[in-house]
């Protein structure tokens, strides 16, 4: 089976805090012939893993590589990839994504009220805009 997976099944097979949902979530992963991931799921996953089970950003970089290297996985990888820099040079993962979303539609620069962001993103030599 070709599925899209929801967020609270890729919370659930991550981090198994409800073993009979966790398993049913693990299983169909396992089992599906496509995983379809949509970024706004994986910015809700890592939200998530944050605040409600207040993960380190190691832990969730983590589990977001490894849905990376599944091969049944399906997801925007550049997006992700820009997501994952972000939270990995300790910003958030959804700042990235759309950062890079944003440039993907034709927006040449980043415009934010978000400080660490604005920084994070033109070290990595994004054109940003810090609104104050």
């Amino acid at each position: 089976m070709r599925i899209t997976a929801d967020t609270n099944v890729l919370v659930r097979a991550a981090v198994m805090d409800d073993p009979q949902q966790g398993a049913m979530a693990a299983k169909a992963l396992r089992e599906a012939t496509l995983i379809a991931i949509p970024l706004v799921c994986l910015c809700e996953f890592v939200w998530v893993l944050k605040r409600v089970y207040r993960l380190d950003d190691d832990l969730i970089a983590g589990a977001i590589h490894s849905l990376l290297d599944t091969d049944n996985a399906v997801m925007d990888r550049p997006a992700v990839e820009a997501g994952l820099a972000l939270l990995e040079a300790g910003g958030d993962f959804a700042d990235g994504a759309i950062a890079h979303a944003g440039a993907q539609a034709g927006g040449d620069c980043f415009v934010s009220f978000d400080q660490k962001a604005a920084k994070l993103l033109a070290r990595q030599g994004r054109n940003v805009t810090l609104l104050s």
